[in-house]
């Protein structure tokens, strides 16, 4: 039995499989991947209020503590879960500014002198779109991560994760309505967790 490219394209796209690949869907992903990339440049550049723009009054932005478990519970209980008990973040557009305005302080003693960081933005897939491609309002994106963070003089720490965001078109432009964080390690490694991601 030959396999086409036709075939070979839809197995490819299985996780996203709903949405057609026409000209409108690569002008989008584009536009995505773009905004991505103007968020890193705006943390990686210190631009703290401009990255807070990007977001919605209403944001949920949400970093789970992740659990060692036996096979077979990962599923069910290896991240904690938003609004329950502990996580790493669990924050929204008042939280959000008030640590960028405690940063920008000046005295803020994790960030002081400030952390040189690089955010590298990868494998952005458009998860879904509503109400369609073609007039989208609001979009699930996801996507990997790498932060690298080098502090003083010896202090360094990598980051790495996925995240999934809800993405949506205001007036305006594109803003961040819900993000979850998902670091790839179980103990925080880091003395701090000052970063944005």
């Amino acid at each position: 039995m030959t396999t086409t490219v036709q075939d070979q394209d839809k197995q490819q796209h299985a996780g996203n499989a709903a949405i057609e690949r026409s000209a409108a869907y690569y002008r989008l992903k584009a536009d995505i991947e773009d905004f991505y990339y103007r968020e890193a440049d705006l943390l990686d550049d210190r631009r703290f209020r401009d990255w807070l723009e990007l977001l919605t009054d209403d944001i949920s932005y949400f970093m789970p503590i992740r659990r060692n478990l036996k096979f077979g519970q990962q599923a069910a209980r290896e991240n904690t879960k938003r609004g329950e008990g502990i996580s790493w973040f669990d924050e929204d557009k008042w939280t959000l500014t008030k640590r960028v305005e405690q940063i920008l302080t000046g005295v803020h003693y994790a960030e002081e002198p400030l952390s040189r960081i690089t955010h590298m933005v990868s494998n952005v897939q458009i998860k879904g779109a509503r109400p369609d491609v073609g007039a989208v309002r609001e979009l699930d994106v996801t996507s990997r991560f790498l932060v690298y963070q080098n502090r003083v003089e010896y202090e360094t720490y990598i980051f790495v994760g996925r995240r999934n965001d809800t993405l949506r078109l205001t007036d305006t432009a594109w803003k961040i309505a819900r993000r979850e964080i998902l670091l790839e390690q179980n103990i925080l490694l880091a003395k701090n967790l000052t970063t944005f991601f």
